[in-house]
Parts: C-alpha cells; sequence; structure tokens
C-alpha cells in the first residue's frame, strides 16, 4: 500500500526549498562581496623598505604603514579594502570598485612628508608642526585654488617667516632667497635652483612675505593648483606621512567595464553548463536524477549563502569554481545511483537497493572528496588572491555538496522509497526489468557497456605504449617550444584594451611607441568580436606610464584597460609556489591514501595524477598559449580531481578483494581488476561527462581571461578519466601481483576500514 503522506512530504519540501530560494537568493547575491576583476579595481603589492639604513622594519612599523594607508584609502571613500601584511614584511592592497585608480595609486604610495625649507634647502619646519587632519581645500586672493594648513605654535611660525624676510636676495642668482619653499617628499638631490622657472616644479609652492612676518595658526599654500589637485593634496596631508618608503613588486588593475563584462559572460556560460548537467541527469538516471536536480539547486543556493555569511570575496575564478562545483557534486550522486542500480539488477526490492546503494558509496564519495579538499587547501595556502577565492569556493562548495548531495538525497529520495511507490518501478532508476537478476542468482552481476564485456586489464601494454608515445611527444615539445610563460612566472607587465572593436595589433604597438616610447614584445588580439588586444613588456612598466595609458585609451575607448605589472623576485616566488604547491598536495594525498587504503595504492595514485598533470603542461607547450599563476589552479583542480576519479575504482577493487577474502593469483587479481573497472565504467564516463560540460561552457562562452583556465581543466579532466581507468589501476596490478603467489593478498579481520593485508 502506498503510503501518500510522505510524497506529500516531498512535495512540501520541495516548494519549501523553491520558496526560500526564491524571496532570498536577490538579497543574498546583492551582499556578496565581488572581486576586482569582477567590479574593477586593483592589487597591488609593496615592499616595504626604511626610510634610512638605521630604521629596522618591524611588525609595530608595519602596522603603522597599514594604519597609515587605511587613512589615506578612507579620503577616497572606498568602502570595499583590503589591506594586508605578508610573510617577508609585505603589504597587500586591494581596492576595489574605485573610479580613479591613478589617483588612488598616487595617493598610497607618496611618502607624504612635508617640509618647509629656505632657498638653501635648510628646513624650518616639518609635518609634525601642522595641526592633524587641518588641511583643507580653499581658495586664495586671486580665488585661485589653494590648501590651507592649521599651524600648532603660530609663534614659531611668526620665527621663521621673519628668518626669510630678513634674508638678503642675491643679484647673481636667477631665483629669489626670501622665498620658505614647501616640498613634499623632500629630495636632497633635487634643489630649488633647478626647480626655479619650470613649468612643473618639484615642489608644491614658494612663498614669500612682502608684508612682513607672520603671526597666524593658519598657512595657506598657493601654487598651479586645479580644485581636484589641491584636494588631493589635502586628503594626503590629512592622512598623514608613511613610517617606510613602499616599492611595488606586483600590481594588478582591471577596468570596471572589463570586470562587468567578464561577470556577465561567466555567469551566462555557468547558466548554460548547470543547466546541460541537469538535462543529462534527468535523462540518464531518470527520477533519481530529477532528486538530483533538486539538491543541486539546494546546493548552489546554499553555496552563495555560506559565502555571504563568510564575506568572502567572489572572484571571476571563484564563479568558474562554482560551477565546476556543480560538475563535481553530482558526483556524490552518480556514485549513489550507479550503486544502487547494481543492487537492482542484482535482484534486490527497492528499499533494499537504496540502504544497500547508500551504505555501500558512502566511504567511497567520503575518500573522493577529503582528497580534493587536500588539493584545494594547498590551492589556498600558495595562490594569489584571484587563486584563493578560486580555493575558497572550491573548498566551500566540496564541504557543502557532501551535505546536499549525500544527506539531502537520502533525505528527498527516501521519502518515496518509503512511500512505497516506486516498488516494481525499476524504470524509474534506469534499470530494464530484463536486466534484473533473481536472488538465487547471487547478488554479484557481471558488470557490463553496452551490454558487452570488456578485457580492459588484457589491453594494458597498448595503454601504456599510448601514455608512453604521448609523454615521449610531450618531453619533445616541451625541449623544442617550451613553455609560454606568463608575466606571473617570467616578470614584465601586460595591458588588455577592451575597445569598440575596431583595434588590430599593428595599431596598439605604434601607439605604444609613439606615444608612451615602449614596445610591447607581443600584441594579441580577441574577444568574441575581437574586441580585446593584450600588449605584453618584458619590463615593469611605471605607475606614471600606467597612468599615461590608461588615461589614452579610457579617452579612446571610454574604456579603463587592465594592467598588470610583475617584479623578477615576484616571479620567481610564484613560480617557487606553483611548484611547493603541486608538491605538499602530492605528499598530503599519499599520506591520505596510504592510512585509508595502501602504500601502493597511494603510489600508483600520484603516478597517475603526475600523468594529467604532464599533459596539460605539454598540450600548452603544443598550443602556446599563456602558462600564467591559474593554470596552476587548474592543475591543482585536476591534482584533487583525477585522484577522486581514481580513489572511486580503488575503492571498488578493495571492496571486491574483500569478497574474495583472499587472492592467490596474478590470474585472480587482473579479473578482480577488470571487473572493479567495469562496475565503475559507467560513473567515471558520467562524472567527467558533467564536469566536462561545465568547463567547456566556460571555454567557449566564459570571459577571455579564464579561456586558458577552461582549456586546462578541460584537457585535466580528459586525461585523468583515461590514467584513471587505464593507467593507474593496471600499474597497481602489476606492482602488487608481482610476487602474489608468495605473498597472495588476504584480509584479516581487525577493523571495519581495513585494507588488503599481506
Amino acid at each position: 500500500m502506498v503510503k501518500r503522506g510522505r510524497i506529500v512530504a516531498f512535495f512540501l519540501v520541495v516548494l519549501l526549498l523553491a520558496a526560500t530560494i526564491g524571496t532570498t537568493v536577490t538579497g543574498v547575491t546583492k551582499n556578496i562581496n565581488l572581486g576586482l576583476d569582477l567590479q574593477g579595481g586593483f592589487e597591488i603589492l609593496y615592499d616595504v623598505e626604511p626610510l634610512n639604513e638605521d630604521q629596522e622594519v618591524n611588525e609595530n612599523v608595519l602596522e603603522a604603514t597599514v594604519e597609515s594607508l587605511n587613512r589615506r584609502v578612507n579620503t577616497l571613500g572606498i568602502s570595499e579594502t583590503n589591506i594586508s601584511i605578508e610573510d617577508g614584511g609585505r603589504i597587500r592592497v586591494q581596492l576595489a570598485g574605485i573610479q580613479d585608480q591613478q589617483e588612488a595609486r598616487d595617493l598610497l604610495a607618496t611618502t607624504a612628508e612635508l617640509s618647509f625649507r629656505g632657498a638653501n634647502g635648510e628646513e624650518y619646519l616639518d609635518g609634525s608642526d601642522l595641526v592633524e587632519g587641518s588641511a583643507q581645500q580653499t581658495y586664495d586672493q586671486n580665488n585661485a585654488p589653494a590648501v590651507s594648513l592649521g599651524v600648532k605654535d603660530p609663534g614659531k611660525f611668526y620665527d621663521v617667516s621673519e628668518e626669510i624676510v630678513n634674508t638678503p636676495d642675491d643679484p647673481s642668482t636667477p631665483y629669489p632667497e626670501n622665498v620658505l619653499v614647501i616640498w613634499l617628499d623632500y629630495n636632497e638631490e633635487t634643489s630649488f635652483a633647478e626647480e626655479y622657472g619650470k613649468a612643473d616644479p618639484a615642489y608644491l609652492s614658494a612663498p614669500r612675505f612682502p608684508d612682513g612676518p607672520v603671526r597666524s595658526s593658519t598657512v595657506q599654500i598657493t601654487g598651479d593648483f586645479t580644485v581636484e589637485s589641491a584636494k588631493e593634496l589635502a586628503d594626503l596631508l590629512n592622512a598623514g606621512s608613511l613610517p617606510v618608503n613602499l616599492e611595488e613588486t606586483y600590481s594588478t588593475s582591471v577596468g570596471a567595464q572589463f570586470g562587468e563584462q567578464a561577470m556577465n559572460k561567466t555567469i551566462v556560460a555557468g547558466a548554460i553548463g548547470i543547466a546541460t548537467i541537469f538535462l543529462f541527469m534527468m535523462a540518464y538516471y531518470r527520477f533519481p536524477g530529477i532528486i538530483a536536480v533538486v539538491t543541486l539547486t539546494a546546493y548552489v543556493y546554499l553555496i552563495l549563502v555560506v559565502f555571504e555569511a563568510m564575506n568572502g570575496v567572489l572572484t571571476l575564478p571563484g564563479i568558474a569554481a562554482l560551477i565546476l562545483g556543480v560538475g563535481m557534486a553530482v558526483d556524490a550522486n552518480i556514485i549513489t545511483y550507479e550503486r544502487i542500480k547494481e543492487e537492482l539488477k542484482a535482484g534486490k526490492s527497492v528499499m533494499s537497493a537504496f540502504k544497500a546503494g547508500n551504505k555501500r558509496s558512502l566511504a567511497t564519495i567520503l575518500d573522493a572528496n577529503i582528497t580534493t579538499l587536500i588539493a584545494a587547501t594547498v590551492l589556498f595556502l600558495f595562490g594569489t588572491s584571484s587563486v584563493k577565492g578560486f580555493a575558497t569556493m572550491l573548498i566551500v562548495s566540496i564541504l557543502v555538496s557532501f551535505i546536499t548531495a549525500v544527506y539531502g538525497t537520502r533525505l528527498l529520495m527516501g521519502l518515496w522509497v518509503k512511500s512505497r511507490f516506486l516498488n516494481k518501478r525499476p524504470k524509474w532508476f534506469g534499470v530494464k526489468p530484463e536486466d534484473i537478476h533473481s536472488l538465487e542468482e547471487g547478488e554479484e552481476v557481471e558488470a557490463t557497456v553496452m551490454n558487452r564485456k570488456f578485457d580492459f586489464v588484457g589491453l594494458r601494454k597498448r595503454f601504456f605504449t599510448i601514455s608512453i608515445i604521448l609523454i615521449t611527444a610531450g618531453i619533445l615539445a616541451l625541449a623544442v617550444f617550451r613553455l609560454n610563460l606568463g608575466i606571473d612566472f617570467t616578470s614584465g607587465s601586460r595591458v588588455s584594451i577592451l575597445s569598440d572593436g575596431n583595434i588590430n595589433a599593428s595599431q596598439v604597438e605604434e601607439t605604444m611607441e609613439e606615444e608612451f616610447n615602449v614596445a610591447p614584445k607581443k600584441v594579441v588580439i580577441s574577444g568574441d568580436n575581437d574586441e580585446i588586444a593584450v600588449a605584453r613588456f618584458d619590463s615593469e612598466l611605471s605607475k606614471d606610464k600606467i597612468g599615461e595609458i590608461q588615461s589614452y585609451y579610457e579617452d579612446e575607448f571610454g574604456n579603463t584597460p587592465n594592467v598588470s605589472t610583475v617584479s623578477p623576485v615576484v616571479g620567481q616566488e610564484l613560480a617557487k609556489n606553483a611548484a611547493l604547491a603541486v608538491l605538499y598536495a602530492s605528499i598530503g594525498i599519499i599520506i591520505y591514501v596510504t592510512i585509508r587504503f595502501e602504500f601502493f595504492f597511494a603510489m600508483t595514485a600520484i603516478i597517475a595524477l603526475l600523468h594529467d598533470a604532464f599533459f596539460i603542461i605539454a598540450l600548452f607547450s603544443l598550443t602556446r598559449l599563456e602558462f600564467d599563476i591559474t593554470i596552476i589552479a587548474a592543475i591543482l583542480t585536476i591534482v584533487g580531481y583525477s585522484v577522486n576519479d581514481t580513489i572511486v575504482t580503488f575503492d571498488r577493487i578493495r571492496e571486491n578483494l574483500k569478497l574474495k577474502k583472499k587472492v592467490k593469483s596474478f590470474k585472480e587479481l587482473a579479473k578482480v581488476v577488470n571487473d572493479s573497472l567495469m562496475q565503475t565504467l559507467a560513473r567515471s564516463i558520467n562524472t567527467v561527462i558533467t564536469v566536462i560540460f561545465a568547463a567547456i561552457m566556460l571555454l567557449f562562452f566564459g570571459a577571455s581571461s579564464i579561456t586558458n583556465f577552461a582549456f586546462a581543466l578541460v584537457v585535466g579532466l580528459l586525461a585523468g578519466t583515461y590514467s584513471s581507468l587505464f593507467i593507474a589501476s593496471q600499474i597497481w596490478l602489476i606492482w602488487r601481483g608481482k610476487n602474489i603467489k608468495d605473498n597472495p593478498i588476504q584480509f584479516v579481520k581487525k577493523k571495519k576500514n581495513d585494507g588488503p593485508q599481506v
């Protein structure tokens, strides 16, 4: 008898979920902080250097510098600011949504040491003599823009002005002697004599006192100011001077138009990718696929809620991680559904198949997610800011997907199973009645693909040969072509120009050389309508040059170009951290897989993931696509995914070995491995299909800035599936089966998760 109450409960849960998402999702998405690459802004990494030889740059000095930078940023009215101290005495500044990037750049790095000096350079007053926060934009007696300052001791200022008044002029010099020269960040190599008479002198102002000494609490700085430049100077003085020198070692800026275009394109790509995954799940898994769509919808919503609650910053790679996360989240559903289908084919009832499928799939899902989590954590620890955004989203995705795909699916599917409505309806699970065995025949059902059984183990030499040929070709490609390393690893600058479609490489090269006296190494045109030009420079562009380039193209096309610069030191560090990230991820995975399985499994898993990572690198060498820091993020994602895929096969091998209890010959072991490969084949293929759906949509419809990233993912996913099915398990078979006659594999019952014991 059908228990209709449980079916009603299912629809009530779904309606409640739909109502919650529909009424709150807009508010949640509005509150999520957008990264620089989505709303525009810039990020700078500063090396902190002492003002003089006697100064020590310690934690207190760094904290004081951060405080001063925060005061300066506050004068710009920027709400989304992140200023942090990093290892090695560095400070990273991230400013999102800023309109005038050059103004902010100048404001941040200027030391802002105000001094009042004689014509000979002798200092009379400095910033400590002024009233803190008293600077303001005002007008002089001729109604020209000026800056006024409050003086702490009017008597002291009177004495200084008296000394200046009494300083005689020297007729032999072309400049006056009885002036009070006001300097910002005075440089001893620059003198008033050299600067006097220039159209844009290094000093701010050089007033005289024609009416005699002045006793006043207010000083006015006059000069060739505009209202904007006078206000900027007042803001700078109010923010205070920096206790150190700041040298840019890495910077990246994104125009607001670039960010908006990138976000819109990537969201569209994500929507298409997710919709494709939903359709595939419903078409292939029938009713369980519909349950998966519900839980995946809840997963996407919960990701956004958690991300907003933790005040995370959503970046372009973060959106990519969310989209890929849907493909990876569906993996848990696929593993469970495939196990349920196996149990149904073995002749079990729907209720028994549901319970057994969930129980047997849980350990596999847990192992697969933990290995991916290890790779994501390493990525977070060693990545740059945008890569950290990707890693953060990936970590959140893994944790949330485990909850929704395992427990959410169990809850919703359980309501239908326990209602008994699905009894005698195996077609709802994609199982044909003729494929169902009776229980008397035993639970074990021969796994087939399109009703055929393949001998993958017997073809292992062919698979090894294919891999060896491809690896050899890859080594030759790397030796001949090498990698087209981006500025992240080699240092230099990159300028991305968003045009109206009327732009070409030679035009950009000519403009750069004639207008700015800089020669790009290479200019590449990209975008759907060839509207983006990317100019690559071997050297770092100065901040003044960056400002000139941005202003020129903003006037030309109405869009602020993206500019990234990387110093040689930071480039070397990024390369070093990339290598360490892959190394530490591999070590972490070896340790975990050794604990959960055995050392032989761990080593073959690592060989497989290195095999996959190498193919990504080799194809980037052949295609000459730029290899930057985001590709390392892709490689580490594939590392996690590849091990995830490999562990599913290993878990089935271990399960089948337990059923055998003792394996004494290579032939027996080979059969176990081949059966395991056949049993997990559908899961492996379906999982890679769903994740590749997401990656391909990012490749073809996503923002141009993540095209190479998406390409690396597609290549890695295909290589990962191939190695998991045909390389890792085959290597383990040869390695473990070498001395199996003398050391048979057997299970000694010690604890629940025992691995094979020799």
